[in-house]
């Protein structure tokens, strides 16, 4: 029951359990704290969208930068002119909750969209070329904002999108947090589906796939756009979170960053993204706080070499015994799961791993074949059969 409720509703808990520190303690954090932390939620949704991609499909995408960038962009220009041109919310305030919501909606939809024209023509390559296309995708949008007009999109100086103030900074976050759970809810139970089940056969063999009759096309197709339509979402907490929005900030380097927190949490595992995606943000906020002007070169390399190891550590064979003995998944499993006694176990012949006396299923049985020398090797064996 313990291990049930820890693998499905613990991740609830924990982040239901943040949002209220966050409300309690707001008033006394730290200015920095308060522009870090609406910035943790839109990491911890790409890195999730971005899993479903690469660790649940097994394709690799190198465009997620550019989805995020078209929510970003569209969501705060939709919120912007609502605000401006719109007699209707021209009274609100920029942080009102029907405009943010409205403006979500534009940069998943708009996000889902483009995911569905690049996906249509890009998934059906594979490996290197994939990832070519989606690198492309991901560079042509962000030079279209960058060459935009400052009528439009701001251009290289970026779209001054609408935004919370830093006293209300506890409202967005809260509402990055819940969008979290609600990614989490959405990408866990598709998994858990009959869709899901299609889609983890096609990464693990698209040949034999397709020979169980699963439409290959329809269902990449389908996990890229729910991917792009989170990376719009997150794109939209962005631009409320970090204005102006500039296109320098979606460039190749986000992509490979939100690739390197999906491989360091694990291929496949949504919890690993959470934990990689909340240290690897704090890693390189504190080494930008501490590395500034002249040292950020220092910065970089100090934040690659972290990298390198961490991941050298994940996959080298050397440590493979280590890391099997003092993961978290061993230690909880001391710490909480029951010690077996077989003196509690009731009688049953058909359950073979709760009797540790009993022989294993799987374990190779022989006997000795006695030949008779007289060769008459049927009468013997009938006769002893006999006996028996």
């Amino acid at each position: 029951m313990m291990r049930k409720f820890a693998k499905n509703y613990l991740v609830y808990v924990i982040l239901a359990l943040i949002i209220v520190l966050i409300a309690a303690f707001s008033s006394s954090m730290s200015l920095s704290i308060k522009l870090f932390i609406p910035n943790l939620p839109v990491i911890i949704i790409l890195a999730i969208s971005l899993n479903l991609i690469v660790g649940f499909l097994g394709e690799l995408s190198l465009g997620h930068a550019g989805f995020m960038s078209i929510g970003a962009f569209l969501g705060g220009m939709t919120a912007k002119l609502l605000l401006e041109k719109v007699p209707l919310f021209e009274s609100f305030k920029s942080d009102n909750l029907l405009i943010f919501a409205i403006a979500i909606a534009v940069g998943a939809v708009c996000a889902a969209l483009c995911g569905f024209v690049v996906g249509f023509a890009a998934l059906r390559l594979r490996g290197d070329y994939l990832a070519i296309v989606t690198l492309g995708f991901g560079e042509i949008v962000r030079v279209i904002f960058m060459n935009s007009s400052a009528e439009t999109f701001g251009g290289a100086t970026g779209l001054k999108s609408p935004s919370f103030p830093t006293s209300k900074f506890p409202m967005l976050t809260i509402i990055g947090l819940l969008f979290v759970m609600f990614t989490i809810f959405v990408i866990k139970n598709l998994l858990k589906s009959k869709t899901g089940r299609a889609i983890t056969a096609i990464r693990d063999n698209e040949i034999a796939a397709k020979a169980m009759g699963i439409d290959v096309t329809k269902h990449k197709l389908m996990v890229f756009v729910i991917a792009a339509a989170f990376a719009g979402v997150a794109g939209v907490l962005f631009s409320y979170a970090n204005t102006p929005v500039k296109p320098d900030t979606f460039d190749y380097n986000y992509s490979i960053e939100i690739l390197i927190i999906v491989v360091l949490g694990g291929m496949g595992n949504i919890n690993g993204s959470i934990i990689a995606a909340t240290l690897i943000t704090l890693l390189n906020t504190g080494l930008t706080k501490y590395f500034k002007d002249d040292a950020a070169l220092y910065k970089d390399f100090l934040y690659a070499i972290i990298l390198i190891l961490v991941i050298i550590y994940n996959n080298a064979p050397a440590f493979k015994k280590f890391r099997e003995r003092y993961n978290l998944k061993t230690l909880y499993t001391k710490v909480f799961k029951p010690k077996h006694n077989p003196a509690k176990d009731k009688g049953d012949a058909a359950r073979w791993d709760v009797v540790p006396t009993k022989i294993e299923m799987n374990e190779v049985l022989s006997t000795d074949v006695v030949i008779d020398s007289t060769g008459d090797n049927s009468a013997d064996i009938g006769e002893r059969g006999g006996n028996k």
